[in-house]
């Protein structure tokens, strides 16, 4: 039976239980003079987990396993030349066994050997199909029986159903925790390799970025350089760029927006402003080096300055652009957070709505607004696209804004691009980057969060 059938019986099966139970529990109620303890909702939803949740279980458990038991018993039925093969040439055979099973490759055109094993995989396959089918009907069905069996008056279903609801809330929260912890330990390693060949040192206060080696001694670069100040420096410039732009321009948005703007220019521009922030960055970026780029290399020749095709200050425009709506909303957000008796409070004294929302609203709402401008700095430190197509790939240690750089994020991206061996420093620095740029990050998120927590402003 299909996946998709099993599973549609599964669902099928967990409502018909729900009514079942639920049933069940009035059923008992009339024949007892005490009240459920629970509503008779609970006990439908009692019986509805009993009879999803260990059929659900066992079919997960069997796909996880299934290709690997399948696999065993492929190998096991090999002759023994072919067991004494090397592993790479064993998943090849695999691989193909598997391709004439499924019918990508014609049986015809194979060994007689491959077409035999290609049988018995289907055989086996079917036998597995068959097998958890049944299993997993007769377990929720099992499971639905015994719960229905369980139910009286004084059963605590609510409870029950309440702490598996907990359970599986905190199995969800729990994903983001464990993700982040591989991620973290995933570049932990790889960039503790690198900096096993390459002194950290060299890395951090390098001047000089030059990561393409060579695969034999005597060939041109055999040695890179790889000093990571420049990326720092241009990631930093073209950051700044961006945060001059998206700050001011964002947060006077946001002002406008929460205090001065009429609720219709309000319902009309905040969700033209947001589109903003739904644009892909691969857009901004065709928008950077197509237009921005030679717009500012003609205002520079105009002004008999040397300005660069490919320029940080181009990347840093557009970059504060796309952050305008992530500034504006968070700002904007704040603004509106600030209570309402703070205004009419200002007002009373005689103050006008400009020194309200000078002398009031923004010192009332700056922690906030502090917060959301140390998140976009995070974004625009991340950001890849944008720098990728219009600044460069130049290593360039530089503070012009005219001239050509390259950032943190477009190395990583340029040093994993195609196939690499991840056993050579220059595949290993794109963890050690990504390490950097993972702290940095970390570091202002919880810069954010503490000041936002020790300068928050609480009313009644």
């Amino acid at each position: 039976m299909p996946d998709f059938a099993l599973v549609l019986i599964l669902l099928l099966l967990t409502t018909f239980s729900f009514f079942w139970g639920r049933r069940r529990s009035l059923v008992v109620s009339n024949g007892d003079t005490r009240k459920l303890n629970s509503l008779p909702g609970y006990y439908g939803y009692y019986v509805a987990l009993w009879c999803g949740i260990p059929a659900l279980l066992i079919f997960t458990f069997w796909h996880f396993f299934e290709s690997t038991v399948i696999t065993q018993f492929i190998i096991s039925s090999f002759s023994g030349d072919t067991t004494s093969l090397s592993k790479q040439q064993l998943n090849l055979v695999l691989n193909e066994i598997r391709n004439v099973a499924n019918g990508n490759i014609p049986a015809a055109n194979v060994a007689a050997e491959i077409s035999v094993a290609a049988d018995y995989y289907q055989e086996l396959q079917h036998i597995s199909s068959t097998a958890i089918t049944i299993i997993t009907i007769a377990l929720a069905m099992i499971g639905a029986t015994f719960a229905w069996s369980r139910i009286h008056t004084q059963q605590r279903a609510r409870n029950k159903v309440e702490r598996v609801i907990m359970v599986f809330l905190i199995l969800c929260a729990s994903i983001a925790i464990v993700t982040t912890l591989g991620i973290v330990l995933s570049v932990l390693f790889e960039a503790i390799r690198f900096f096993q060949a390459v002194p950290i040192t060299n890395f951090l206060f390098g001047l000089e970025w030059s990561p393409q080696t060579a695969i034999r001694s005597d060939q041109v670069g055999s040695s890179g350089a790889f000093g990571a100040v420049p990326l720092f420096t241009g990631t930093l410039l073209v950051s700044a760029i961006a945060m001059t732009v998206a700050v001011p321009t964002g947060l006077m948005t946001a002002i406008y927006l929460s205090e001065y703007a009429t609720p219709r220019v309000r319902s009309l521009s905040k969700p033209l402003l947001e589109i903003l922030a739904g644009i892909p960055t691969v857009v901004y970026g065709f928008f950077a080096a197509l237009t921005v780029a030679p717009l500012i290399r003609g205002w520079g020749a105009s002004l008999g300055l040397d300005v660069s095709s490919e320029s940080a200050l181009a990347a840093g425009l557009v970059m504060g652009i796309m952050i305008i709506p992530f500034v504006s909303s968070l700002s904007d957000d704040v603004i509106n957070a600030v209570p309402q008796s703070l205004r009419d409070g200002a007002y009373a004294l005689g103050a006008t709505q400009s020194e309200t929302v000078k002398k009031v609203i923004i010192p009332a709402a700056l922690p906030g607004i502090v917060g959301g401008i140390l998140l976009a700095v995070s974004r625009a430190i991340g950001e890849t696209m944008i720098v990728v197509m219009a600044a460069g790939l130049a290593a360039n240690l530089t503070a012009n804004p005219l001239e050509s750089v390259t950032t943190v994020t477009v190395q990583i991206v340029t040093l994993l691009v195609g196939d690499q061996e991840f056993d050579s420093p220059k595949t290993l620095a794109a963890f050690a980057l990504g390490l950097v740029l993972f702290i940095v990050t970390l570091i202002l998120n919880m810069i954010a969060l503490s000041v936002v927590r020790k300068y928050r402003e609480q009313y009644e």
